[in-house]
């Protein structure tokens, strides 16, 4: 963390490390220093915003610094990540002995895998020695594909955009073999599904089709 002279955020950085080990991998935590609004954030940890360190504050952030009667602490507010996914965020504005706001502990935790919550319970419970329901042989919608998609995840404990490259790959290769690709508009459900591109759907397709 950069500011490690400064004791507030050197303290403010280990509340920070140590929440985000305790409820990774879903909970990301942020640490911003409000007195340099260009480059804010100084530490984050479990990185599901895909923002880096030394990014500018937020729009919350510049409100509290302009206003010091702004709320102190924010609770469980809606959020939404770049990508469209849900979040519960939490912020927790940090003073001085002005009354000033100097610096923000902010978490964003991400609902998407509670949202797939009652997938893997069904996973959980499922019984029987079939992984793959008879009548996905013949797909007859959407909804079956997504469904596939999601029981695939849930397998695996994962979302499906969490799914990293070999998982993906072979989830495509088992909706391929289980006709599920034949869909109509399968490669733009699939993707959006996964967090992917079309193409990349596609060259996964083609791979699986030539067993690589």
């Amino acid at each position: 963390m950069g500011n490690s002279e400064d004791p507030v955020l050197f303290q403010l950085d280990q509340i920070a490390r140590g929440v985000a080990e305790t409820f990774a991998p879903f909970c990301e935590v942020v640490l911003h220093d409000l007195t340099h609004p260009d480059h804010a954030i100084v530490a984050i940890y479990n990185n599901l915003s895909q923002r880096q360190v030394g990014d500018p504050a937020t729009e919350l952030g510049l409100s509290r610094i302009a206003d010091s009667s702004f709320p102190q602490v924010l609770t469980n507010y809606a959020n939404r990540f770049r990508d469209g996914r849900r979040v519960k965020s939490t912020s927790i504005g940090i003073r001085n002995k002005d009354g000033d706001y100097v610096a923000a502990l902010c978490l964003n935790v991400n609902m998407t895998l509670f949202d797939n919550l009652q997938s893997t319970l069904e996973e959980f419970t499922r019984t029987g020695p079939d992984q793959m329901p008879q009548e996905s042989l013949n797909p007859a919608s959407a909804t079956a594909l997504r469904a596939a998609i999601e029981r695939f995840a849930a397998q695996r404990a994962k979302t499906p955009r969490s799914l990293d490259a070999a998982e993906r790959k072979l989830l495509i290769r088992e909706l391929k073999n289980a006709g599920f690709m034949d869909v109509r508009r399968a490669a733009e459900t699939v993707g959006a599904q996964l967090g992917v591109s079309r193409s990349t759907v596609y060259e996964d397709s083609r791979r699986a089709a030539l067993g690589a």
